[in-house]
């Protein structure tokens, strides 16, 4: 019996631990490349800059620190994503800056996410007018003022783009059209085109924004 136990043990082991796993592996190697190895955004010299499924921030130095309670800044010269309100970032793991997924799960009423929101919509009024374009407060997206319920999105709406462009196009020196007709080239419709919204992925977007920037 138990040298029975053992042989099923052993064939198990092989069939399931082993061989299944390479089998899928090599299937999904070979179907789907992309995604089977994160799916990863590179740059235009060829590096791996980040995933097209998890969300980025843009943001500028911290201003001191030593102070790990400091409010991060938004780099006005990129595109930026979707507030990030989830459980915070890693301060265990100082060498990488991981982002930990997550909602605030807090009611729509509540007084901390109703004044989260309100500051973030006046910040966006804010940082995205300029001299010669004035955001509209009424025409400001949910997606630019809340998290998603991951806290990771990659993507912003087009309207939240479209938004930022004349803010991008004078913090990069570039006429407002040719930034325009890059968020236009970057928008994905729906998916099968009935499932999900248009969307822009940010990540994407930058790095086409640089190339531009540079040229």
């Amino acid at each position: 019996m138990i040298g029975a136990g053992l042989r099923a043990l052993l064939a198990l082991t092989v069939l399931c631990g082993v061989l299944y796993p390479l089998a899928v592996t090599g299937i999904a190697q070979v179907a789907f490349s992309g995604n089977a190895t994160g799916s990863e955004i590179k740059d235009e010299r060829g590096q791996v800059v980040g995933s097209s499924l998890i969300g980025q921030t843009y943001n500028l130095p911290a201003r001191n620190p030593d102070d790990p309670e400091e409010a991060a800044r938004p780099d006005l010269r990129w595109f930026q994503p979707r507030p990030s309100h989830g459980l915070g970032s890693n301060s265990i793991n100082t060498r990488y800056a991981l982002i930990l997924s997550g909602a605030t799960n807090k009611a729509a009423d509540n007084p901390d996410l109703v004044k989260l929101v309100e500051d973030a919509k006046a910040a966006v009024v804010t940082d995205n007018s300029t001299p010669s374009y004035q955001v509209d407060p009424r025409a400001v997206p949910a997606d630019a003022v809340t998290s998603s319920g991951s806290g990771l999105d990659p993507s912003i709406s087009p309207e939240y783009a479209k938004i930022q462009v004349h803010r991008v196009a004078e913090r990069n020196a570039l006429d407002v059209e040719q930034v325009e007709k890059l968020v236009k080239q970057h928008t994905q419709g729906r998916t099968l085109g009935f499932l999900g919204e248009p969307r822009v992925n940010v990540l994407e977007l930058n790095i086409a924004l640089k190339a531009l920037a540079a040229r």
